[in-house]
Formats: structure tokens, C-alpha cells, sequence
């Protein structure tokens, strides 16, 4: 029962069961044994498909759902749209707190999610769990991206893998000599690049750092960069002001980044790997590297809103979305790993899914992809508690100043 409360108290304070009280048939019991450390409300998935609704609202990461508006050789909206009669309306998010936010207000159907947004959206009941036999491509799938923490929940599934990457270390190589290999380009006091920074705005990048000293300041004994006690947090924290000064520019937006790259402005910090895809192709000098020490990212997870009126087109866009030949367009776009295995032999680069691993599962585990912290430790222990995104959140707002 200790665990429990205390399951719930960090979930609240992560801010995760703001609409789960007044959801129907939601259940307000937290911590079930085994699972995420907490219970989601009662909500079920759709039993069968029906006729398409005429539109699905998709709040997704940019360069997700492309239809051709920003680059008509780039789009896989609309064949969909002409094959189901769904008309897609398209929101961008630059972060997860934004997306989570923008979730809440019932406005979209599907969404994105990365693990540091979807069990937020599980335990405030602001989307359902997913009948994934309706999904028929979510069975080509690679398995070792099913049931996972972040998209399921004592192995109900809440959404369709879409695709994985890192957080890389980037950098302009006509400034910064020799090529880095260790995020310490970043972190290191001495850093000769002060100023030329570019670092992701978001309470989640507090987990980079637990992730530096992982390796840095083994003593304090980081496990799991998204569960930290209070030493860890306060180590974490403390690094994060040091660097600040050394920042030039917190970036949400990809574009953002890529134009202070291109300028100058930044000339080393940590990117998608679509930011350095971009950069490149519009002539800066820039490469990437996944640092000794490992790196943070994604797997995303295509979910559905549990207050959507449009739930057969939600599905087919689902299903459309980890197709063969669309999720071979979004990863090279993007410039990820695809979800389904037969998405290689339609990339334009039939190099893609080896230089981005996709398959790999010991390459995959060596990244540790953003989860929401909350007060039961995500690293087992019991003896201690972990300090929640509530808290996350209030120190990166200190840590920006």
C-alpha cells in the first residue's frame, strides 16, 4: 500500500492524473505490482471498425505527416486521404509538454507520442488502449518494440510503434576540431565552444545530463538517467546551471537549430538526426555521432485520443502509418529507424535501415528513450524515491532562469 501512494503521489505530481478523475469509468487506484507504477482509468479500445468518419485531426512531431505542402516530393498524406476518404488535418507539437497539453484539450484523434508524453496520456485517460488486430501491419512489426513501458501497460497495448532514433551529439567541422566523441564538448566546463552551444528546451533534457554522469561521476550510482534521487537530481541539476552560460541557444524546433547551425550562431549540441539530415543538404559542414557515453531518444508511438469522434479513421491512419511503403518514407525523412521490417526494401536509400539500425536490438538497447520520471523509481529501487516530472519540470524552469 506504501508503494502505492506513493506510485499515485508521483503521478500527480508529474501532472499525469489532471483528467483521469473525471473520465468515465476511470479507476483512481495507482501502483498495480509489475507494471508502470500506476493503474490507468478503465477505458476500452474499439471493438470493430466502422464507416470512415471523413477526417482524422493528427497531432504529430514535424515530418511526420507529410503531405507534400512543404516539399511535394516528400508526402504520404495523400494517397491515404484518396484510398480511405479521411481528410487529415495536421497540428505540430515542438515538444512533449506541448503535446500533452494540446491532447488534453480532446481536439485530435491520434497523436505521436514519445515515452516521455504517452504514459502521461495513459494515466489521465486521454487516450485508450488499441485493438491492435485492427492494425493488420502491426503484426510485421519488429517485436522487440512491442510492449514496452512506455506504449503499454501490464500488456495491454496503447499504440503502434512508428519508429526510433538517438539524441545525437552534432557539430559544425569546419569549427570545432578534433571531431568529438564524448558529450563532454558539451558539458565540460572548459568547453572551448562557449556560447556556440545548442541545447534542447525541454524539463526531459535533465535526463542527458543524469546520463553524462552516469559515466562521469559513477559514485553517485545513476542507474537509469529518468530515475534519480535526490542527490542524483541535484548533481543533475547543478551540471545543467553550470552549462547554461555556456549555452548559446535552447531549441523545440528542429528549424531553429538547423538555420543557428547553418549561421554559425551554434556550433555543437545535440540533435535529431532530420536536423543534420537538413542542415547538410542546404551546405553547412556538419556531422553527427552517437558519444561514448550513449545517448537519450525516442520511440514513438502512434496513439489514439480516448474522446476521438473519428476512431475508423484514427485506425486506418494507424495502420497507413506503419505500412511498408509510408513508414520507409517518414524514417528516411526523418531520419530514424521504421517499425516494420519490410519498410527497408522501399527506401529510396537501401542503405537507410542499416545505417539507422533498424533491427538492431542490442544497438536499440543501448539507448535509453524518454520515459516520464515519476516517484516510484523506474530503476527498481524501493528504498528511496525518485523525483517526479512535477519536479522535473520546476527545476529546468530554475535552470533557464
Amino acid at each position: 500500500m506504501k508503494n502505492r501512494k506513493l506510485a499515485l503521489a508521483g503521478l500527480l505530481g508529474a501532472g499525469l492524473l489532471v483528467a483521469a478523475c473525471g473520465t468515465s469509468g476511470s479507476s483512481s487506484t495507482a501502483a498495480a505490482p509489475g507494471g508502470q507504477g500506476f493503474t490507468p482509468p478503465k477505458l476500452d479500445a474499439l471493438a470493430q471498425l466502422g464507416q470512415p468518419e471523413g477526417q482524422v485531426n493528427v497531432l504529430a512531431w514535424p515530418g511526420y505527416a507529410e503531405n507534400g505542402s512543404n516539399d511535394p516530393a516528400v508526402d504520404w498524406v495523400t494517397g491515404f486521404e484518396k484510398e480511405t476518404g479521411c481528410k487529415v488535418n495536421v497540428k505540430a507539437f515542438g515538444t512533449s509538454d506541448e503535446a500533452v497539453s494540446l491532447m488534453k484539450t480532446g481536439q485530435y484523434d491520434v497523436i505521436s507520442a514519445s515515452g516521455d508524453a504517452s504514459l502521461r496520456l495513459i494515466a489521465s485517460g486521454d487516450v485508450e488502449p488499441v485493438n491492435t488486430a485492427l492494425v493488420p501491419n502491426y503484426a510485421d512489426v519488429f517485436d522487440f518494440l512491442k510492449n514496452r513501458p512506455w506504449n503499454s501497460v501490464d500488456n495491454v497495448s496503447y499504440g503502434v510503434p512508428h519508429g526510433w532514433g538517438a539524441n545525437l551529439l552534432t557539430w559544425r567541422t569546419d569549427k570545432v576540431t578534433p571531431a568529438p566523441t564524448s558529450w563532454s564538448v558539451m558539458f565540460d566546463a572548459n568547453s572551448p565552444y562557449k556560447g556556440k552551444i545548442s541545447a534542447y528546451d525541454s524539463p526531459i533534457y535533465i535526463a542527458d545530463a543524469a546520463l553524462y554522469l552516469q559515466t562521469h561521476k559513477p559514485e553517485l550510482g545513476i542507474k537509469n538517467p529518468y530515475a534519480l534521487d535526490d542527490k542524483q537530481f541535484q548533481a543533475a541539476v547543478d551540471l545543467l546551471k553550470q552549462q547554461r552560460p555556456m549555452v548559446g541557444e535552447y531549441w523545440s524546433d528542429y528549424l531553429k537549430e538547423s538555420q543557428a547551425l547553418k549561421s554559425g550562431d551554434a556550433v555543437v549540441g545535440t540533435a535529431w538526426q532530420v536536423t543534420v539530415n537538413l542542415t547538410k543538404s542546404e551546405g553547412a559542414p556538419v556531422e553527427s555521432v552517437l558519444p561514448s557515453e550513449g545517448a537519450t531518444g525516442w520511440s514513438d508511438t502512434w496513439m489514439v485520443g480516448a474522446k476521438s469522434p473519428h476512431k475508423t479513421c484514427s485506425y486506418k491512419w494507424l495502420n497507413h502509418i506503419v505500412s511498408p511503403k509510408a513508414n520507409a518514407q517518414v524514417a528516411e525523412y526523418f531520419g530514424e529507424s521504421p517499425s516494420n521490417p519490410k519498410a527497408c526494401a522501399e527506401t529510396k536509400d537501401k542503405k537507410h535501415c542499416e545505417t539507422y539500425h533498424a533491427g538492431d536490438a542490442a544497438y536499440a538497447s543501448k539507448i535509453q528513450y524518454w520515459t516520464t520520471p515519476i516517484t516510484q523509481c523506474l530503476d527498481g529501487r524501493t528504498d528511496v524515491k525518485c523525483k517526479d516530472y512535477g519536479e522535473w519540470t520546476r527545476a529546468w524552469t530554475e535552470i533557464k532562469g
